[in-house]
């Protein structure tokens, strides 16, 4: 079972995001999943189609390449790094042509060939202040 949930993982990461498909989403990732770590609240399908729009209108080219993957009964673990060009206001702010790399971690829980529940963790900071529009405050 872990070779077929890690594959479903590799599906996922290349074809929702690396090839931008939409319509994969329903494919992969069950009706009644529920999604953590990328906005204030644990989201739905819908609230995840609506984060997905929001960020493929910011990086239509995004790229998302695995590092590691790992499986272990019905959960697997994804460390990713991403690469985009900010081309879009979907994040709220005007784009701004710059050129991001970010990473992050990704535990999915697969249930009947679907993804039932994932926790997402990156640096979304660190990609606000590749494009200029986050700061912390200096090193004293």
């Amino acid at each position: 079972m872990s070779t077929e949930n890690k594959a479903l993982v590799r599906r996922w990461f290349e074809e929702v995001w690396n090839n931008g498909r939409a319509s994969a989403i329903d494919e992969m990732l069950d009706g009644a999943a529920v999604v953590h770590g990328l906005g204030p609240r644990p989201q739905t399908l819908a609230d995840f189609k609506v984060f997905y729009a929001a960020y493929r209108n910011a990086f239509p080219d995004v790229t998302i390449r695995i590092d590691d993957l790992v499986a272990e009964g019905d959960i697997v673990a994804a460390r990713w790094s991403g690469t985009g060009t900010h081309r879009g206001d979907g994040l709220g702010f005007p784009a701004t042509g710059r050129f991001v790399q970010f990473s992050g971690v990704t535990f999915d829980r697969i249930a009947g060939s679907k993804l039932a529940e994932g926790w997402n963790v990156f640096d979304q900071l660190g990609m606000l202040q590749q494009l200029g529009v986050a700061s912390v405050p200096a090193a004293v």
